[in-house]
């Protein structure tokens, strides 16, 4: 087949680079060819797709020069892969096991020994690769050429989805493609395959019914080229017939032009979305409104095509079978009509999807799975997916985004089909999905959450930020400080990535954790903070509140008036604003909520010196009881009373811990370090303890973390001191 010169594809980047190649051994080339194709989504999607090579390899027992054939293993991403992310196996094992195949007496691909033929793989083991084999490998297999690709391009689906999709790909392709009609993957398709190849020498690809596509070559670079050139010839076609303005039967409501009435409308809904959706498992919300998306929803065939659901097997294991399209008008309807849209919405989508199930179980079928939607369809707001964190989410918008434009190609070429129900649900409930399932780690104690922490620019709040992040939450990074919210972002996003799915164009991308400004003795300030977390994340679950001021006194000992006021609007308004605020929030989702308030043991310890500290964070233990009242029973309130802390706090800049050391009789010197100075003061102030150990932040973190957990579950009203024992805070 003729490719285009590099700097002709329209569809697809075309990044090979010849002298990046030179220098990698065979396995590392398909390594790199690999992540090229996984790098575009219109080529491929997260965790879709495999690649393969047949390579000469010495056999490790007998010396024996062997072919091996690397390919993807189950659940790698091509965009992301290493080397050890495939799996390798002899060639030989592999094309003995059609014997055992046939020997088995197969009457249709749905028998046991097509998942019992998985089981056979790991004796075909090359080098004892721990890297579990795809349920796909076979396809690669029995090909007999050296370099396969198998990818899900939006284009080609669309051709695979279209009613006429055989006779299409003949008319882009000729006979150099060839046609297989929709089959469940496994060993039965990759025999299908063979014979396909065999019958058509001539051919260098094969359009999958319903599924994709998979093209080879003796040759790395000749595969990659072929693969863009089948995409980008499919692609062409496609754009030529595009239908623009029309597609989807054009539109059926009219566009809401003013981005910040979605954005209130958004904020106003997804919390009780998020609390609906979330019965069975909490979901965190990634929200999409551009254009491709808004056309969709806002057009006159969304519902019909909506309901009939996606076509490609990879797109419904995200996004379930359908998603749930809401009957709204924008123009004419207003939030509260949406709600409760929503609302019945949700529970007839649970209704369809319970009967889905006990419609196509089998006898051996896994229970059935969380009955609400991932996938929720607004006109006018866009698309609203749901996934176990952000990063789920976001590759289950990004696996809509492909349905809706597989269903736009199919519709510009012929009629869009899906897969039969049945189909359908034989991949989503496959034992072999569900073992997959069951192998994953337990989730962390935090995971599917989203906490809030104020102060989250240094100190406590720093440390507060990263303990629950190392739980799985995703985390609200807020400050008046915001270069210094940012950095603890920044640290947490580094440590813990911003995990799979590449974010699209609209899609809100933010990984496990945001900075945003705060001012939390401003009402409005608190508001537009908690819409923005409410924006990336759908909702907030828990709050630590660690922003606090300290000023100190005169030489009388004395603050002045402004300062009582600020002690008094940052220690204690400031607690109450951000709880008033975030109460509607946490009564639309109705989802078990906790707040963690930070005082002080210096809240009823009496002494001279910090009589407007000390009465503010004696207001503030108050305050932790009154709002555990207020808030009962959806919301549990605590108080988080640290001694003094030196190390990382903002409360102690170098001119008060100058003071403070020469107020206790302390030697130091002007030259002496910030550091220095701050571990000498918090040596002495560790001296006064019952322990004798200096107070950490991140002694607090811990405590903090422990009282948004299960473990503190029914603990609510309460003040728990981390001092290091100090007998004049003792409970009295």
């Amino acid at each position: 087949m003729q490719r285009f010169n590099p700097s002709d594809y329209r569809h697809v980047n075309y990044l090979w680079d010849d002298a990046q190649v030179a220098t990698l051994d065979a396995v590392d080339q398909l390594v790199y060819r690999s992540n090229l194709l996984g790098s575009d989504q219109r080529v491929t999607n997260t965790g879709g797709g495999n690649t393969s090579s047949k390579i000469r390899r010495q056999d490790p027992l007998t010396g024996a020069e062997v072919e091996v054939m690397f390919v993807k293993g189950s659940g790698g991403d091509l965009r992301t892969a290493k080397r050890e992310n495939f799996a390798s196996l002899y060639m030989d094992k592999l094309l003995r096991l059609r014997d055992v195949y046939h020997a088995a007496d197969v009457t249709g691909v749905k028998t046991p020994i097509e998942d019992d033929m998985v089981a056979m793989y790991p004796h075909c083991v090359f080098n004892l690769n721990p890297r579990a084999s795809s349920i796909d490998t076979p396809l690669h297999a029995f090909i007999p050429y050296r370099h396969v690709d198998h990818t899900h391009p939006n284009a080609v689906i669309a051709i695979a989805a279209s009613s006429n999709g055989e006779q299409l790909t003949r008319e882009i392709y000729g006979g150099e493609v060839v046609w297989v009609g929709w089959q469940r993957p496994g060993f039965d398709l990759g025999l299908v395959l063979r014979e396909a190849v065999a019958a058509n020498p001539g051919a260098v690809g094969i359009v999958l019914g319903g599924h994709g596509l998979i093209n080879w070559a003796n040759d790395g670079k000749a595969c990659y080229e072929l693969s863009l050139t089948l995409i980008e010839k499919a692609a062409r076609y496609l754009a030529e017939r595009d239908k623009g303005a029309a597609s989807f039967g054009g539109a059926r409501v009219a566009r809401l032009t003013a981005a910040d009435k979605r954005q209130a409308i958004l904020c106003d809904i997804l919390p009780k979305l998020r609390g609906l959706v979330s019965g069975e498992n909490r979901f965190i919300a990634t929200t999409q409104h551009d254009d491709d998306i808004l056309n969709f929803v806002d057009s006159a065939e969304a519902a019909r095509l909506a309901e009939l659901g996606t076509s490609c097997p990879d797109h419904f294991l995200r996004t379930k079978i359908k998603p749930l399209y809401v009957d709204w008008n924008p123009q004419s309807e207003d939030a509260a009509s949406l709600l409760e849209k929503l609302r019945t919405g949700i529970e007839a989508y649970r209704g369809d999807y319970s009967a889905y199930y006990d419609a196509c179980k089998r006898a051996d079928s896994p229970p059935i799975r969380d009955p609400n939607p991932t996938v929720v369809l607004i006109p006018g707001l866009g698309m609203i997916a749901f996934g176990k964190n952000k990063s789920e989410s976001r590759v289950t918008a990004e696996f809509y985004n492909c349905a809706v434009a597989v269903m736009r190609g199919a519709e510009a070429v012929g009629e869009y089909v899906a897969l039969p129900r049945q189909e359908a649900f034989d991949i989503e409930y496959w034992a072999l999905e569900e073992a997959k399932l069951r192998r994953m780690p337990a989730e962390s104690e935090l995971a599917r959450k989203v906490v809030l922490v104020l102060g989250a620019g240094s100190g406590i709040g720093v440390a507060s930020a990263r303990r629950v992040a190392a739980e799985g939450a995703h985390v609200v990074c807020a400050d008046r400080n915001l270069e210094g919210a940012q950095a603890t972002a920044d640290w947490l996003t580094a440590a813990y990535g911003q995990g799979i799915g590449v974010a699209g164009s609209g899609i809100s991308s933010c990984g496990p954790a945001i900075a945003l400004p705060v001012d939390i003795t401003d009402p409005a300030s608190v508001q537009a903070m908690l819409e923005q977390a409410i924006l990336a994340y759908g909702g907030v679950d828990d709050i630590i509140v660690s922003a606090g001021v300290f000023f100190t006194p005169d030489a009388a000992g004395r603050n002045s008036a402004e300062q009582w006021r600020a002690s008094f609007d940052v220690n204690v308004r400031g607690s109450y604003v951000v709880a008033d605020c975030a109460r509607p929030v946490w009564e639309a989702q109705g989802l078990p909520a906790s707040l963690v308030l930070t005082t002080s043991v210096n809240a009823v310890v009496a002494k001279a010196g910090s009589v407007a500290y000390d009465s503010s964070k004696a207001a503030a233990n108050h305050l932790v009881r009154e709002l555990a009242i207020e808030l009962a029973p959806l919301v549990r309130v605590n108080g988080l009373a640290p001694a003094t802390v030196v190390k990382g706090s903002s409360m102690f800049p170098r001119d008060r811990v100058i003071n403070s050391l020469i107020k206790y009789g302390l030697d130091y010197s002007e030259g002496d370090d910030s550091e220095s100075l701050r571990s000498r003061l918090a040596d002495f102030y560790a001296q006064r303890t019952l322990t004798k150990r200096s107070i950490s932040p991140e002694d607090q973190a811990e405590v903090a973390y422990l009282l948004i957990s299960d473990a503190f579950s029914k603990t609510t009203g309460q003040i728990i001191n981390v001092d290091g024992g100090l007998s004049d805070a003792f409970l009295r």
